[in-house]
């Protein structure tokens, strides 16, 4: 049974898991890898947490390095001191996580406590005042998140040396995962 669809969308979406299909096993191997690779960052997360803090300081540096230049080229732009100061604090701040990978992990993980915590009793606030369809989801989701906030800043300055190799570690295990699941079925997919 043939079926014409006039949908430019259906047709370039079953393209695209048609090509999936095809390349099932590279997706199953990139899953595979990206699952190892998330089980050695959460192994020695922190080592990943100081890696991904020199990452971070490097693109700082070099974004700040490039919106200085950028705010003299366009100099006469009415922005040019606050491009300017952005570019300065963007240097300054890479060249620091550079040179103390351990301060900036501290600083980024007290900056998460302080997010997840805010966050999280900002949710269960809004859906209690709310109380909207399956509004207890969302009180849920906040009280996780409060919880995560309150523990990452109760082990603080501790948790700030593994805290985000291990979230990046997560991260990878489940993108893994996902890659590998979405690959098998897609090995057993058949166009209309």
């Amino acid at each position: 049974m043939s079926y014409q669809f006039e949908n430019k969308h259906f047709v370039q979406y079953f393209g695209s898991l048609e090509t999936l299909r095809r390349n099932w096993g590279w997706f199953l191997l990139l899953g595979i890898g990206l699952i190892l690779l998330g089980i050695l960052a959460i192994g020695a997360s922190t080592v990943t947490t100081l890696v991904s803090v020199i990452f971070l300081g490097s693109l700082l540096l070099i974004g700040g390095i490039f919106q200085i230049i950028y705010s003299f080229w366009a100099h006469r732009w009415s922005g040019f001191f606050l491009s300017l100061f952005v570019g300065i604090l963007y240097t300054l701040l890479g060249a620091s996580f550079l040179h103390h990978p351990e301060m900036g992990a501290l600083t980024i993980t007290l900056l998460m406590a302080v997010f997840f915590v805010l966050a999280g009793a900002f949710r269960i606030i809004y859906a209690a005042m709310m109380r909207f369809e399956n509004w207890g989801w969302v009180v849920l989701s906040g009280v996780i998140t409060l919880l995560l906030g309150i523990l990452i800043w109760s082990q603080w300055p501790v948790s700030g040396l593994w805290v985000i190799g291990l979230f990046i570690g997560i991260d990878l295990l489940f993108y893994g995962w996902t890659w590998v699941v979405l690959s098998l079925a897609a090995r057993n997919f058949r166009a209309i």
